[in-house]
């Protein structure tokens, strides 16, 4: 497994609130056999998903990039959903990322 480490420049969701809470922080691994094109994380209890944390770049197969949420929330609860390369993509729902440290695309 390969490991890129572009921190929060690439991957902070910021709303600018006041709010204290703690920035949650995991990594996204990327095992599929397509690049990762697109990657929103939107807190459960949204009905919106936040911005391409990706957005001019990818992930591509068989790397991983810590991700840090800085949102003034302060829930551990998320939604996430990937884009791929080949057109796929894939949402999960109420994953707890503060007990998982890690989500990992994979193929099947």
């Amino acid at each position: 497994m390969k490991r890129i480490l572009l921190g929060a420049a690439l991957a902070a969701l910021t709303t600018g609130s006041a709010a204290v809470a703690e920035d949650l922080e995991f990594f996204l691994i990327n095992e599929s056999s397509a690049d990762l094109i697109g990657f929103n994380v939107s807190a459960a209890s949204s009905d919106a998903w936040e911005d391409n944390l990706l957005e001019g770049g990818y992930l591509a197969s068989g790397y991983e990039i810590g991700v840090l949420i800085a949102d003034g929330l302060s829930t551990c609860v998320y939604d996430i959903r990937g884009q791929f390369s080949d057109g796929a993509e894939f949402e999960d729902y109420g994953l707890d990322l503060c007990d998982m440290g890690s989500y990992t695309f994979s193929d099947g």
